[in-house]
């Protein structure tokens, strides 16, 4: 296991058939992907949250599967962030935490991601309001998916909340690094990463990682094998840094 105590990489899912026999072996069964998954890496982003509750069975299977150092970052739901946009989500809110909540009484969770709609403009007073929602015990990080959000009044809010800005790399757009909360939260979501781009990458996560930050970080899952073999390679590339 190549792991780095407050590191934790994946890939945004990990049921892709498609990922065999090049990271999965040949004949493994698909029942069995998360448990060799979980063995390799340390974190998974979860999408399913984004369009259904999870219930207390499908944690329990997560968890059995799993080690106790694993971490599962969820996609917050879209009623949440896409259907209210965060205006008057109160109860879809407590609804979507009650229904992580075995997770994180497991110590299991890592953040919640709340992916903001890519039309949906920066509003200060908006986002205010919804993180006074939020639980003090919850990591959040924010995915802006305009670049009107990205303002100092944005990342200071953030900041008063303890509330990561999710740095996400795409074609369209690239959050600026700005950390705003205790841990720091990363999508890398190009379809390629070079041999050199992934080596800025490495540097980047292990100066955080060195200086105490949880660092949270995760390729797109695209339906090839090269996204968990990009995230194998940095988890050993910043362990062997700080060896």
């Amino acid at each position: 296991m190549f792991s780095v105590a407050n590191l934790y990489v994946g890939t945004s899912g990990w049921a892709y058939k498609i990922w065999q026999p090049v990271f999965y072996p040949e004949k493994l069964p698909q029942t069995k992907f998360l448990e060799h998954y979980a063995s390799r890496l340390t974190a998974v982003e979860v999408n399913y949250t984004f369009r259904h509750l999870l219930t207390e069975k499908t944690i329990a299977n997560w968890l059995k599967q799993t080690p106790k150092h694993f971490r599962f970052a969820l996609k917050a739901n879209q009623v949440i962030t896409h259907f209210k946009k965060l205006r008057g989500a109160e109860e879809p809110l407590q609804r979507f935490l009650s229904s992580i909540s075995p997770l994180a009484q497991a110590g299991r969770l890592g953040p919640v991601l709340f992916q903001l709609p890519p039309q949906l403009k920066s509003d200060a007073k908006l986002l205010q309001e919804f993180l006074t929602m939020l639980p003090r015990s919850l990591r959040a990080a924010f995915e802006f998916r305009h670049e009107s959000w990205f303002s100092d009044e944005i990342f200071d809010a953030l900041r008063k909340y303890n509330v990561a800005l999710c740095v996400a790399e795409t074609k369209k757009l690239t959050t600026p690094e700005q950390q705003t909360a205790d841990f720091a939260y990363y999508r890398f979501r190009k379809e390629e990463y070079s041999t050199a781009e992934r080596r800025v990458l490495s540097e980047r996560l292990h100066r955080l990682a060195a200086d105490g930050t949880e660092v949270f970080a995760f390729f797109k899952h695209e339906e090839t094998p090269e996204s968990p073999l990009y995230a194998v390679e940095l988890l050993e590339g910043v362990r062997e840094k700080m060896a």
